[in-house]
């Protein structure tokens, strides 16, 4: 085993280590803080958390994706919410009376189509004007907000379709369907990154851009391709999670990018680009769920969640940069 090859594992390890002194912690606290009588690390309670974990879970490892690639997406709130409206609203039209719950697979096609679009739109600024991801994405986070309240002023978009909530509701091995979807589109992404020439290219990217470019890299369609597939994604979220809410209020999915992002970066992919990895996402993921709900099970509010995650997000950001730091002497030396 190389040193690059131990080096990486402890990074990728790092996140699952913290996770388990999450747990320990929490468990313990709670023996003496705990507003509920259920214990932390319950079964039940760890199913939920999963489950509660789907929505981000799906956006951060497409922003994984992106991430490595040097660039980032702060429309997918506005993504998702879109693509919820879409989905809800469409089961209504007219044009569908008639297909009875036919309807669903009709609407989640065009809740989908709606966020490949939107990240299509994104992709090909950032290819042909050269302008940075996060100002084209900065820009179509407030555009896409705005039709999202176009669509049906500051009213609430519903419709429950109860074959549909049965779907989201269902348990298949004591995973719910959320579940099941956060775990495969890991698998799918981390099979990408890892065993695909795709994967390979967006490492090769996200560190020498000119680099790749030079080695023949088609750099333009491959930003193109990871936009649409991060839009793909915040609707798939979107989809996933209003199967069984049945409600989108205009406002829903705001943050949703800081979140994503946040748990991209306890993950330990670089905010430049480069390093990244699907797996130590999802454990970033896992992690930030475990604070919020660690937190709340020993009476903490949510301001206090979010300062901790703040915290802890700046020190993992000081801690990749010094390390980073550290490299670089070494390899002048």
């Amino acid at each position: 085993m190389t040193k690059d090859t131990r080096a990486n594992l402890v990074k990728q390890g790092a996140i699952w280590a913290f996770i388990v002194v999450e747990l320990i912690f929490f468990t313990v606290a709670g023996n003496f803080m705990s507003v509920s009588e259920q214990s932390f690390i319950d079964f039940d309670n760890m199913l939920l958390l999963l489950k509660q974990s789907a929505p981000i879970g799906i956006i951060a490892l497409g922003m994984t994706i992106i991430m490595i690639n040097g660039n980032i997406d702060l429309s997918v709130g506005a993504t998702f919410a879109l693509s919820a409206i879409v989905l809800l609203d469409s089961m209504t039209w007219p044009i569908f009376a008639g297909l009875g719950d036919w309807v669903i697979p009709v609407s989640w096609t065009l809740a989908l189509l709606t966020g490949v679009v939107l990240g299509a739109i994104n992709g090909l600024i950032v290819w042909k004007t050269g302008v940075d991801a996060f100002i084209v994405t900065l820009g179509a986070m407030l555009g896409y907000r705005g039709l999202v309240f176009m669509y049906n002023g500051e009213q609430p978009t519903s419709h429950l379709n109860w074959t549909l909530v049965d779907f989201a509701e269902a348990q298949f091995l004591g995973l719910h369907t959320a579940t099941w979807f956060l775990l495969g589109t890991a698998l799918v992404l981390w099979l990408v990154m890892t065993k695909t020439v795709h994967g390979r290219n967006a490492y090769a990217i996200g560190n020498n851009r000119e680099a790749a470019v030079n080695a023949g890299i088609r750099v333009g369609p491959h930003f193109l391709l990871n936009f649409m597939l991060i839009g793909f994604l915040a609707a798939l979220s979107a989809v996933v999670f209003y199967s069984e809410s049945g409600s989108v209020n205009p406002n829903d999915g705001m943050l949703y990018e800081l979140w994503a992002i946040t748990a991209v970066v306890l993950g330990g992919t670089k905010l430049t680009g480069g390093y990244g990895s699907i797996v130590s996402t999802l454990g970033g993921v896992i992690a930030i769920q475990l604070l919020r709900k660690g937190l709340g099970h020993i009476g903490a509010d949510t301001e206090t969640v979010n300062l901790v995650i703040g915290l802890i997000l700046i020190a993992v950001l000081f801690l990749d940069r010094q390390l980073n730091r550290k490299g670089k002497e070494e390899l002048k030396i």
